[in-house]
């Protein structure tokens, strides 16, 4: 009865959801407190108190018919100019309205790109690890998605190898800083040269490759290290945005697409992705929260907190043995599995109530994710049971 195109995807069914599942069932049965979840990248911090004042204000202030109705399929034009003029505002960019639109997220927004974008065959890059959904979005259009290895020394692209792989029918890439799984930030030095490689292979191969930024991290970075605002490098880059986790909304399916005048045929490009938003179901994004985000344009997640949480989980895990590089942003920790094959890991972890994803889930086996946007006392409870899975490693 179902399409053919679906059987892979139930077969192989995300195992970070099916790790959520089993973190549920375990609960059950040893008392939540006990079960020590990390496989999900569900924020722990709460919204900021603004948005549930911002949305009972949007209620209460405008009109009913007109926050429940149908709008541009682009967005509010009063909440894309707002996002438009705090992006100029914090990156020197020049974004007017028309180049915002508002999507149900970002991962619905690189949707609607890579329809715009995408013939059959045409390929798209991204460099392990990476988000696994990004090769199914890329199937939906019949598209193949071209796996740049990872450099497991600091989780930077690898960019000798990126450049190799690029050929006649590469038409994008996509990249994810601050990145999920790894925490990476990329640096300014990386998405410089990336962009000099791109130019050139555009060149090249006679049609420019359009570079991707998938961006629902970005706030989230520690240190002080800077996040670099990709479009600065590279004109042919679109810009996938999520207030999920910079809100604490993943629920709520908000975000934006910001496609540059730089791009080429940008014109042409934004007027085929708003049909493409249309078609693809979504119509336009929600209504009532594209309000909020105007209300709320300059609110901030309590960062600090994932900070918290990410010293005490690295700092302990460390000094039990375990080897990490030490993340930059987001709030995931890529741990280098102390077996060879990391599923067995995994599978000791959980004998342990700890459950953690499997890195090849992403592409780069060897490894374990490990969510740290999970309570404190979650952390904490959890530290004697990862003492016993090091010292059963031999650590």
């Amino acid at each position: 009865m179902i399409a053919e195109k679906m059987r892979p995807l139930v077969q192989n069914n995300s195992a970070i959801r099916a790790m959520f599942e089993e973190g549920k069932r375990l609960a059950a049965i040893y008392g939540a407190e006990n079960v020590y979840d990390f496989s999900l990248g569900n924020p722990n911090v709460p919204a900021p108190e603004t948005v549930k004042k911002a949305i009972l204000d949007v209620l209460e202030e405008e009109e009913s018919t007109f926050i429940h109705g149908y709008m541009s399929n682009a967005g509010y034009e009063d909440v894309r100019e707002t996002i438009a003029a705090s992006l100029n505002q914090r990156f020197g960019t020049s974004f007017h309205l028309e180049n915002i639109i508002m999507t149900v997220g970002a991962a619905s927004g690189l949707n609607i790109i890579l329809k715009t974008l995408l013939n059959p065959e045409d390929e798209v890059l991204t460099f392990a690890p990476y988000f696994l959904e990004y090769g199914n979005y890329v199937r939906n259009y019949d598209g193949r998605l071209v796996v740049v290895p990872a450099n497991t020394v600091d989780f930077q692209p690898d960019l000798t190898a990126f450049r190799d792989l690029i050929g006649p029918r590469t038409k994008a890439a996509i990249i994810n800083s601050p990145n999920n799984p790894t925490g990476a930030i990329y640096s300014e030095e990386t998405l410089t040269r990336l962009g000099k490689i791109l130019e050139e292979k555009s060149r090249e191969i006679g049609h420019p490759i359009v570079l991707l930024s998938d961006e629902p991290y970005r706030e989230l970075a520690y240190d002080g290290a800077v996040v670099p605002y990709v479009t600065k490098y590279y004109k042919d880059t679109v810009v996938c945005y999520s207030y999920s986790k910079s809100l604490s909304l993943p629920g709520e399916r908000i975000g934006y697409v910001a496609i540059p005048d730089e791009l080429t045929d940008a014109k042409e490009v934004t007027a085929a992705a708003v049909i493409a938003n249309r078609v693809l179901g979504s119509v336009n994004a929600p209504s009532l929260f594209q309000r909020v985000i105007k209300r709320c344009i300059h609110e901030k997640v309590n960062v600090e907190a994932y900070d918290k949480n990410r010293h005490l989980l690295y700092d302990s895990l460390t000094s039990y043995g375990f080897s990490c590089v030490k993340p930059e942003g987001a709030f995931y920790l890529f741990l280098k599995s102390p077996m060879e094959d990391e599923k067995e890991f995994c599978a000791l972890c959980k004998k342990h109530n700890v459950l953690v994803v499997p890195g090849s889930s992403f592409a780069c086996a060897g490894y374990v994710r490990i969510s740290y946007c999970v309570s404190y006392e979650q952390i904490l409870r959890s530290l004697p049971a990862f003492k016993k899975i090091a010292e059963e490693c031999g650590l």
